[in-house]
């Protein structure tokens, strides 16, 4: 994912962090830090045990504890996603990472077409895992309480632990909610996947899921919250994505890249000055083209390659210098989902179709949605 650090590997599945996550830290130190006397108060009704917080009751101790708070809240929500990730590997699945952002956990797994039965227990395990941890630290609040006599120290670590086990067991329910693509909505879609064809199912629970989203988006301008407001919106543009996908990967099948491809493709040679690609562009509406030299593909150019560049200096500039080289190419009898998956995951519009070094075709995001369209037709 785009803007992310590699932090390392779990049971072979590199963990990642994205640039929103360290937002999200000193935003839950400052919330956790200003409310800490009303936090301790709710925890002490909650849990029935008494919380001595004299150790941090000024300056930036607060602060720090809320930072602690949050970083093993995400500690959980990763602990959330490889279980996740551990199901779906033992059913065959890719998993290719594990990524912690501002709200949360994303697992990016190789994508196919969704099984009911991989999905439900896999959609399942991770709020099962959140609830699990959420008990744990319930159950070590009066370990702790009974174990540890200086009362200051016994009551932030009481604190600590409650906190935990409270959002994790919020973070249970929040993810079993039917509002896909969360794991609720996930769950959802596995049991309809059982009684109609997959397309329907992933519609039906799409729909719940922005259902969701629009309430979500309703509370949050009510009660002035923003982070609702934008779960909402993440929520609503997911279930939009994914509906869209399922509905290509069916429609789209059994339809190979030969199938489709334009035959007749304008190529560039990497000598060709900048101006004149230009005005073949503007000639043809062709916004790329494959480069080719001596009959191998080399590259791609396209517009936004030439406007990366000073007008000043395009006169003087060949296709060499701005084309990008080594062009993502696919063979013929790949699938037609394949090239649109790696369109999504490259930001490209187009795909060279190549055969034994010889490029024999090409295939437009256009191409393949009126292939779609034709095909609902």
């Amino acid at each position: 994912m785009d803007g992310s650090l590699r932090l390392g590997k779990l049971f072979g599945i590199p963990i990642e962090l994205h640039w929103t996550f360290l937002l999200v830290i000193p935003l839950f130190a400052w919330i956790i830090g200003t409310q800490i006397e009303l936090t301790t108060v709710l925890l002490s009704e909650v849990f029935g045990v008494s919380i001595d917080m004299t150790l941090v009751e000024s300056g930036i101790v607060p602060y720090v504890l809320g930072a602690v708070v949050s970083l093993g809240l995400f500690a959980g929500v990763l602990i959330h996603e490889i279980a996740h990730s551990v199901v779906a590997l033992r059913k065959g699945m890719k998993i290719n990472s594990i990524t912690l952002f501002l709200f949360g956990g994303v697992s990016q797994m190789e994508e196919s077409t969704p099984d009911p039965r991989i999905e439900l227990p896999m959609a399942l395990v991770g709020p099962v895992t959140s609830l699990v941890l959420g008990l744990i630290s319930i159950g070590l609040v009066y370990v702790a309480d009974a174990a540890i006599a200086n009362r200051p120290i016994a009551g932030v670590v009481v604190f600590f632990l409650a906190y935990l086990g409270l959002l994790n067991v919020i973070l249970f329910a929040f993810n079993l909610l039917p509002a896909f693509p969360m794991d609720g909505g996930r769950v959802l879609r596995a049991y309809l996947a059982r009684r109609m064809p997959l397309p329907r199912a992933t519609k039906i629970a799409a729909d719940v899921g922005k259902g969701f989203a629009v309430v979500f988006g309703i509370l949050g301008l009510i009660a002035l919250n923003p982070i609702l407001v934008i779960i909402a919106f993440f929520i609503y543009i997911g279930a939009s994505q994914e509906s869209s996908a399922i509905r290509y990967t069916f429609l789209l099948q059994d339809v190979t890249l030969g199938q489709i491809m334009s035959r007749e493709v304008l190529t560039v040679d990497p000598a060709t000055p900048v101006p004149q690609v230009l005005e073949r562009m503007y000639a043809t509406k062709h916004l790329g083209f494959p480069v080719v030299e001596h009959g191998a593909l080399v590259g791609m150019v396209t517009l936004d390659d030439i406007h990366k560049r000073n007008p000043i200096d395009r006169d003087a500039l060949i296709v060499r210098d701005v084309m990008h080289a080594g062009a993502i190419s696919l063979p013929p009898e790949a699938p037609v989902v394949e090239a649109l998956r790696v369109m999504s995951a490259e930001n490209i519009g187009r795909v060279p179709v190549v055969s034994n070094g010889e490029l024999l075709g090409i295939v437009t995001r256009t191409d393949i949605m009126k292939v779609v369209e034709l095909r609902e037709n």
